[in-house]
């Protein structure tokens, strides 16, 4: 084994590093190299396995004492263990690891969540659509959730009045069962739900009439939502305890409620700020002015400047949107200044503005001159 690198500078630890640092240093390491990211890549199969066995031993309280006492002759022929390079890799002690990064595809990845302990319910999602004013100034809404409750025949066991649950024979009810397999690694052994009791470590016989064995009865419900002032497009709003019931006397999910906003004809919003475009007319834009602008919170006056151009952005502070998490925390509203150029005008105004030009250039031009004011 004079040419096997070591454990720690395959991981890229220190000799002193804790379990935490170990465990996230081989993390990264499988999820680069693991055969299913890398398919037909030679050397990322033996990065990965290198590492694998390096996390093996390094994992291992006792195999990691014998390492660091004895380096790799510690698990030379008997002295370490069985199959390649002395090791049987135990994917149950590193289903953790794999079930997050590859959604428990080695089968132990799901093990300990999947046993017959206590299980927190799933979540629910559902939809909620509401205004761009609501938005702004937060509502309530009712909607209707379809949840399932404890069935009261049964009282969840899944079985049929004055019978019970047996213990499942295939998993002795422990919910798991282990498979042996052989893979690049050589031998491995993985846990997985046992696919007779899904996990429960419970068979049921006779099943309850009311809820046929699930132990639960679906019913529509009406739940008043509070949605705060602020909320964005696609936030969910989460009431606890309206998801789907735990399992073996774990807690129930929750509500999540997403936020569908309708589209505002007037307004858009970035973040917590607002934007809209202002028309203004061509002599309040040359000679300045007050005019109303529209905000979220109604009408404000506001003072335009001599000689604004259009296009001009004007910043309205604290008149965007409130923020979610205190609604004292406002954004601003930007509004652009549109200048109208008018495009129909009579007589008497095409008079007046060829006078206001000749003021300014001192040449003579004629209304009916073709391309001045159309015909």
């Amino acid at each position: 084994m004079a040419d096997k690198r070591d454990y720690y500078e395959v991981l890229g630890v220190p000799k002193d590093a804790d379990d935490a640092a170990i465990k996230k240093a081989y993390r990264q390491l499988a999820k680069k190299y693991h055969p299913d990211m890398n398919p037909g890549d030679k050397e990322a199969e033996v990065k990965f396995k290198e590492a694998s066995e390096a996390y093996a031993v390094l994992s291992d309280a006792e195999k990691r004492r014998q390492y660091d006492q004895f380096g790799h002759a510690a698990f030379e022929g008997g002295a370490g263990g069985a199959g390649a390079g002395g090791f049987d890799f135990d994917f149950g002690d590193m289903g953790d690891i794999f079930g997050d990064l590859f959604g428990g595809m080695f089968g132990g990845g799901g093990s300990r969540r999947s046993s017959n302990g206590p299980r927190r319910g799933a979540d629910v999602r559902v939809n909620v659509r509401i205004t761009f004013d609501e938005s702004v100034r937060g509502t309530k809404k009712q909607i209707d959730v379809t949840l399932k409750n404890e069935c009261g025949k049964c009282h969840g066991t899944g079985a049929k009045a004055g019978t019970s649950p047996e213990t499942c024979s295939k998993c002795h009810g422990t919910g798991q069962v282990t498979f042996t397999q052989q893979s690049f690694l050589g031998m491995v052994r993985s846990q997985q739900p046992c696919p007779d009791c899904h996990g429960t470590g419970k068979i049921i016989k006779e099943k309850c009439p009311d809820c046929y064995g699930t132990g639960y009865i679906s019913s529509k419900k009406t739940i008043e939502v509070n949605i705060p002032a602020g909320i964005d497009n696609g936030q969910c709003v989460r009431i606890q305890g309206k998801g789907e019931p735990g399992t073996n006397g774990g807690p129930r999910g929750d509500l999540l409620v997403a936020v569908i906003i309708s589209q505002s004809t007037e307004f858009e919003r970035d973040g917590y700020n607002i934007f809209s475009n202002v028309v203004i007319s061509y002599p309040t834009a040359v000679l300045g002015g007050e005019i109303k602008v529209k905000t979220v919170d109604g009408e404000v006056l506001y003072e335009v400047k001599p000689g604004t151009a259009s296009g001009t952005r004007v910043r309205l502070k604290g008149k965007g949107m409130p923020t979610v998490r205190n609604p004292q925390m406002r954004g601003d509203h930007y509004m652009t200044l549109v200048v109208d150029i008018p495009t129909k005008l009579n007589q008497e105004q095409k008079d007046a503005l060829l006078a206001y030009d000749k003021t300014l250039t001192g040449a003579e031009r004629h209304s009916k001159k073709k391309g001045l004011f159309g015909k």
